[in-house]
């Protein structure tokens, strides 16, 4: 039986497993909100090369439509990684959990909630706010969507992506954005964000910037200094927080948000793959 029948992962997940001194090393791996864990496959990929046992983790609601998705909050995506992290951690010695965007704000969360398991984290392209620069101005009315929600106002209105959609690299950007504006959600997401959804990611962003010193495990930060959807000092903010453990920034200056399949994402690759195997290290040698 394999290790991926043996986790029991969704048909939309993805499970490699790893070999040589690294396969006891498990990265758990989140992609963002209307994303999809494809968006993790080339990190994914990069990691397995180095040995590593990698597993990409579907959050509740996603992969579907926007009915599912607006059906779910952010405690129910939370927990999909805590369930993930539990399918995971009888096959591993040591847990890094990473995530992109919204993905690495569950990760943190993790993090907070489970000092003893989670030996580091990898917070790429974090976002607690919409405040990069192709962020249209209507989305300032964002404090107006918790009265929304209460009403009922509004559950199938979506901010739709905008150019460049994350995107630096315009051949790659063509191909994602027709995939997403396809219809299968599976493979490139949901071409926008649903309202409600978005008003879910504020709480989860509030929960977790208020527990940031609760982080207790080493952190990668990466995130694009011209980031398109979430500025940099979402980037900071970690910086600034996590005050119980080393908190290592990288800058990109060739990428826009989705810095996991953009221009620098073999630097992506190599920066995260060179914290894992430190992490992997300590952990050995502990």
């Amino acid at each position: 039986m394999s290790l991926s029948d043996q986790v029991c992962i969704t048909p939309h997940e993805f499970l490699l497993e790893g070999s040589g001194a690294h396969a006891r090393t498990g990265v758990l791996l989140v992609h963002g909100l209307t994303g999809t864990p494809n968006e993790m496959r080339v990190l994914s990929k990069g990691l397995h090369k180095q040995g590593f046992t990698v597993y990409a983790v579907q959050l509740a609601g996603h992969c579907g439509t926007v009915d599912d998705l607006v059906a779910t909050r952010w405690q129910d995506w939370l927990a999909s990684v805590r369930a993930g992290a539990d399918r995971f951690a009888p096959h591993v010695d040591r847990l890094v959990v990473g995530g992109l965007s919204m993905g690495s704000v569950l990760s943190l969360a993790l993090a907070q909630e489970r000092p003893q398991q989670v030996a580091g984290v990898c917070a790429l392209s974090t976002i607690f706010r919409y405040d990069g620069w192709s962020i249209p101005a209507y989305t300032r009315l964002a404090f107006l969507l918790p009265l929304f929600r209460m009403l009922g106002i509004g559950r199938r209105r979506v901010f739709m992506e905008q150019p460049p959609y994350g995107i630096k690299d315009e051949a790659l950007r063509k191909r994602i954005v027709a995939r997403m504006h396809a219809g299968d959600s599976a493979a490139a997401g949901l071409p926008g964000n649903p309202w409600w959804s978005i008003q879910e990611m504020r709480r989860l962003s509030a929960h977790v910037l208020r527990r940031l010193s609760d982080v207790h495990a080493p952190c990668l930060v990466v995130h694009a200094a011209h980031d398109d959807v979430s500025a940099v000092g979402n980037a900071h903010d970690i910086v600034r927080g996590v005050v119980h453990a080393p908190v290592e920034l990288v800058l990109l200056d060739d990428s826009y948000h989705m810095v996991t399949i953009d221009r620098e994402r073999r630097t992506v690759i190599e920066r995260t793959a060179g914290f894992v195997a430190r992490i992997a290290a300590q952990g050995a040698h502990g």
